[in-house]
């Protein structure tokens, strides 16, 4: 095997049904339907598609004017 790990879970069958209906919905073996899940949640960076966001919207303030904005604290339920 090419740098592969194997994992042992220990699932309900609710959740194992679950599972398996989520793979197969995605078209794609349970094993890797669950290595991309793990990636999606460890990921450290913004996805691609995210980062070329940035500076998408012509009329969103500067930086510079969001910080220096004075707005109030929105009013707390006390509790």
């Amino acid at each position: 095997m090419c740098g592969m790990a194997q994992v042992t879970l220990y699932l309900d069958d609710e959740t194992q049904a679950r599972m398996k209906a989520a793979a197969r919905a995605a078209g794609v073996p349970v094993s890797r339907w669950v290595a991309q899940l793990i990636r999606a949640r460890t990921q450290s960076e913004w996805p691609e598609s995210v980062r070329k966001l940035a500076g998408a919207w012509s009329d969103f303030p500067s930086l510079k004017a969001l910080r220096s904005a004075k707005t109030p604290d929105a009013a707390r339920d006390r509790l």
